[in-house]
């Protein structure tokens, strides 16, 4: 996944309308930012393997603590319960927790068999990554629907608040779209480095447009 987990961040503004959207965006993406430093220090492994699915050649042969679903539990207990003491309280804390796990039952419908459910457990995946076509229509709808349902959440307090929105999510949308054609990546470290420095940018721009937009009256949910 990719959009689609972008899809979850904002559609997690509409049952937590006051928490930031760059926390909201953490959660569903905290996964993919623990992986790239796990891998460069050694503790996860990834291959490129040209023509592995046809969405991208990483094979993921071992990333258990960032992305197995026992330690997708922890870590969203864990991110859960900062932002339930913080400003955000239970609702937030519990919102941001689903996000979280959502990575873990997102990647499950699209990657290969490599998603483990604890470290050293049995590998499940339904590998929707080798169809384009495919994986394109599922995360472009998830993708529609998360910033129809944040556009509904909130309302842009001045110009900036809607050009700055419209902005990224072109450039989501482009970078989506651009990603089947981008060929073989020429190392793991450039994949990492660059997702890293992505994710920061990404969540940097989301804390930044989200200051620019306010909770609407179709911002709510029931109570958690």
């Amino acid at each position: 996944m990719f959009i689609g987990h972008f899809a979850v961040g904002f559609a997690s503004k509409r049952w937590a309308p006051r928490t930031s959207l760059a926390t909201l965006m953490l959660a569903p993406l905290l996964a993919d930012v623990l992986w790239p430093v796990l891998v460069l220090a050694g503790v996860e492994k990834v291959r490129i393997v040209p023509g592995f699915t046809a969405m991208n050649a990483l094979a993921l042969d071992d990333f258990p603590w960032s992305h197995s679903l026992l330690m997708d539990l922890v870590w969203a207990a864990l991110l859960g319960a900062l932002v339930a003491r913080g400003a955000g309280g239970r609702r937030a804390g519990v919102v941001v927790g689903i996000g979280v796990v959502s990575h873990w039952v997102l990647d499950w419908i699209t990657h290969a068999p490599d998603m483990p459910l604890w470290p050293g457990g049995p590998e499940f995946g339904l590998a929707l990554w080798n169809s384009v076509p495919g994986t394109m229509i599922v995360e472009s709808l998830m993708f529609a629907v998360g910033v129809w349902l944040y556009l509904g959440a909130t309302r842009a307090t001045d110009r900036m608040g809607a050009v700055a929105l419209w902005a990224l999510v072109a450039l989501l949308v482009i970078s989506y779209a651009a990603q089947p054609f981008m060929g073989t990546p020429p190392s793991v470290r450039a994949v990492v480095v660059s997702g890293l420095i992505f994710e920061a940018v990404s969540l940097a721009w989301l804390w930044w447009l989200d200051r620019h937009r306010r909770p609407s009256a179709l911002a709510h949910g029931p109570v958690l």
